[in-house]
């Protein structure tokens, strides 16, 4: 068996890139390899979001966003669902009231089960309820008309809106700040950031979506991998400079 012609460096290139992460993620993990992400407001203010709805005696509402886990929304989606096993994790400890809306049903067993594990871990069974997840609706619009239903019926203090978001950012980003809702957005979605800049007390954007499982954790096999990832990319750019230089000068070396 042999490499086609013009393929060789991308197969050598996908080696080192392979061996790289997993190298950062075993010395991550072993201790060897320390790790240092720069704070986040926003997902530091997670924290400040319980802790304000339990003050108040009312609840903090979570969205892991409209995305699927079976199309091109997975990854945003399972990264929305890394950040709801945390904020699991700081209402039970806070015995907060608790508010998950599903859009997708392929979603709302995986966020399901996610919260009941978080209330396990905590010995807070007792504090779980069966209608802290709800299925809303799979239409887009239909599912922004009964979030913000919610918002007025349950009397929202705080909301973390994580995932994919389309049109009906601004429905719900906007219709919380009318009510003085703490608001957090955490999303990659590049058409709605400025929607949630505007309206959000705290925006997360872009690639700091896919670190936020990794940073609320602090799980060193995580935290490597994305350190190995950021390394990637430098080497990527270097090559791509490397690769303007060269064929600048007439040389098809890296091809």
């Amino acid at each position: 068996m042999s490499i086609a012609p013009g393929n060789v460096f991308g197969f050598w290139l996908l080696i080192a890139i392979s061996a790289l992460v997993i190298y950062t993620i075993r010395a991550s993990e072993r201790g060897r390899f320390n790790v240092i992400i720069r704070p986040i407001a926003g997902l530091e203010a997670i924290e400040e979001c319980v802790g304000r709805a339990t003050e108040m005696g009312r609840p903090v509402h979570f969205s892991p966003g409209l995305g699927d886990i079976v199309t091109t929304s997975a990854p945003d989606t399972l990264a929305a669902l890394q950040i709801l096993s945390y904020v699991t994790d700081v209402a039970a400890k806070y015995d907060a009231r608790f508010l998950v809306t599903i859009r997708m049903p392929n979603v709302y067993p995986l966020a399901t089960e996610t919260v009941r594990q978080g209330y396990i871990a905590a010995n807070k069974v007792d504090s779980y309820k069966d209608n802290i997840v709800r299925y809303v609706s799979s239409d887009q619009d239909a599912y922004a008309a009964g979030v913000i239903g919610l918002f007025h019926q349950e009397k929202v203090a705080s909301s973390i809106l994580a995932g994919l978001y389309m049109g009906e950012a601004l429905l719900l980003a906007e219709s919380a700040a009318r009510r003085g809702i703490l608001q957090v957005a955490i999303t990659a979605s590049v058409m709605q950031v400025p929607f949630f800049v505007a309206a959000c007390d705290y925006t997360v954007i872009g690639e700091e979506l896919y670190a936020a499982g990794a940073y609320l954790t602090n799980d060193k096999g995580r935290l490597g991998g994305i350190a190995g990832q950021d390394y990637i990319k430098l080497i990527v750019i270097g090559i791509i400079l490397l690769g303007t230089l060269l064929t600048s000068a007439g040389s098809n070396a890296i091809q």
